[in-house]
């Protein structure tokens, strides 16, 4: 399955009819959704059920569990697995919600309801940033709060409360946890990087009108979930150990709010040795735990993205470069020395042509897209060996 290309929710569909008891129940699913990093909107992994065609970004994992999160959510609340009835119903709901923020699914939502319609809805969920180029040249970021998405589908599904005030107030808590959270800590340059991640994912509220205030604690009361006062913990534990440490006035915090949630100090100790073990098996691939200077960061998120334009469209590639040979022969040589320069000049009007002739490769040609064909003559010998097996430059 491909998650970037048109079809990708109709092959989801084909695979969960065959997946229909994954999960025994919600906790099950949330366990899962926990282990991936999705409940702590740092997207990891996917269910192991589902094949990929080739190594998934950060925005591919993302719609995948989202998607994954919101169908079992239906069954599990509707006690049925029909695919057809779930993706009308995921646009009734979307619809419903009527968010300014996302003025621009208008569009979507008002046409027939098609998979390929459900595809841009998906999208427009996942990416903070509308920008296609800003996302080409790895700027983007993707949604940190996507779980409140599950979290109100619930309600919806049950029909028992105003759904968007019932929205907001999950968003204003879980955000007044995190402040209140990293108040509690000596603070680092990832706890602001944080914070501005999560302020920037917010759909129901306004952050620059949100007020941090310790009456938010009142809110608790409320009559919240199992499953919101599971998430509203995680995410305090989530915030409290990112910078690997725990000293007294976390501690005081975390456990007074394990109690205000109803949770025994096991339980939360538990949910804190869940992250701590999280954190260390994953602290490499966390983006905003990164000490990486900013150049370094924007090289690697240039080259994420390039290699995946390069995956999206190898078939076409894969033509394109058979019926240039010479092109194969320096961009393999390229691969073990440097090129002359008449050497660069062919290959860059050569590909140029190619590019040409394949529309989403246009980027490449926009201004500024000249930066790209390095990391593109660089990685696609990498991605797409069998081009070039038969025109290999051998190091000698």
């Amino acid at each position: 399955m491909n998650p970037s290309a048109s079809g990708w929710i109709n092959k989801f569909g084909h695979l969960v009819a065959q997946e229909s008891s994954r999960f025994e129940d919600f906790d099950s699913l949330y366990r899962e959704l926990k282990t991936n990093g999705f409940i702590y909107g740092v997207h990891l992994s996917i269910p192991s059920f589902i094949e990929v065609e080739h190594t998934l970004s950060e925005d591919e994992i993302a719609k995948i569990n989202l998607l994954t999160a919101l169908y079992y959510t239906y069954t599990f609340e509707v006690g049925k697995t029909d695919f057809e009835a779930f993706v009308n119903k995921i646009f009734e709901y979307y619809q419903s919600l009527n968010v300014s923020r996302i003025s621009f699914l208008s569009k979507i939502l008002s046409g027939s309801k098609t998979i390929s319609q459900l595809e841009k809805l998906i999208d427009s969920r996942i990416y903070l940033s509308d920008n296609t180029f800003s996302r080409a040249l790895g700027n983007s970021l993707t949604n940190s709060l996507l779980y409140v998405d599950i979290l109100i589908f619930i309600i919806y599904l049950r029909s028992d409360k105003d759904m968007m005030s019932h929205a907001q107030l999950l968003e204003y808590v879980t955000i007044n946890i995190v402040y209140h959270a990293l108040n509690s800590k000596e603070t680092h340059e990832s706890d602001a990087k944080l914070i501005q991640l999560l302020g920037s994912s917010l759909t129901y509220v306004d952050l620059d009108n949100t007020k941090f205030e310790g009456e938010y604690s009142d809110l608790l009361n409320r009559n919240f979930t199992k499953n919101e006062k599971d998430y509203f913990l995680d995410m305090a534990c989530l915030t409290i150990w990112e910078d690997k440490t725990l000293d007294y006035s976390e501690t005081d915090y975390i456990f007074g709010l394990g109690k205000d949630l109803g949770k025994s100090k096991k339980e939360v100790e538990s949910e804190l040795d869940f992250v701590m073990n999280f954190f260390e098996k994953n602290k490499d691939k966390i983006a905003y735990l990164s000490n990486k200077n900013l150049a370094v960061q924007f090289y690697d998120g240039m080259s994420k993205n390039v290699g995946k334009l390069i995956l999206r469209n190898s078939k076409r590639l894969k033509k394109e470069l058979t019926e240039s040979r010479e092109l194969v022969a320096l961009l393999s040589k390229s691969t073990v020395k440097d090129l002359s320069d008449e050497e660069k000049k062919k290959v860059q009007n050569q590909l140029m042509d190619i590019f040409k002739s394949i529309p989403s490769l246009a980027i490449f040609m926009l201004p500024g897209g000249a930066i790209l064909l390095p990391i593109f003559i660089k990685l696609i010998p990498k991605l797409l060996p069998s081009a070039f097996d038969d025109n290999r430059v051998e190091e000698k």
